[in-house]
């Protein structure tokens, strides 16, 4: 009897492991999804507030230059709407790593901005 209930044991012990590496997974998948959403929302509210400032210091005659910006946000996020439930944990990691670029290059413009204004009396 007690060479049947081992076998029993060990699968039972085997699809435990494998629920919980995969609850591991699924809890690193949604912290990565929460973190990526936080990127993205801090990006957009930061471009607006770009958007701002670039109006207040050329006009609005020159057009928009944080359209592009605004156009790639749009773009990860129906990309985070259609795949993100499939999407690995690295693919996640890049979007966000992507966000967190056009964050800085946009930081990177509005520091030149705020120069240029010094600059001019």
């Amino acid at each position: 009897m007690s060479l049947f209930l081992t076998p029993a044991a060990l699968a039972g012990c085997g699809l435990l492991a494998w629920l919980l590496l995969r609850l591991r997974r699924q809890r690193h998948h949604r912290r990565e999804v929460v973190q990526l959403l936080d990127a993205a929302d801090a990006l957009e509210a930061r471009l607006r507030t770009a958007r701002s400032e670039i109006t207040a210091v050329a006009g609005s005659h020159h057009g928009d230059p944080v359209h592009d910006a605004m156009r790639e946000m749009l773009r990860q996020r129906l990309w985070l709407r259609e795949h993100g439930g499939e999407a690995s944990v690295d693919e996640l990691r890049q979007v966000r790593g992507s966000i967190e670029e056009a964050r800085q290059r946009i930081e990177h413009q509005l520091a030149r901005i705020r120069e240029a204004r010094v600059v001019v009396p």
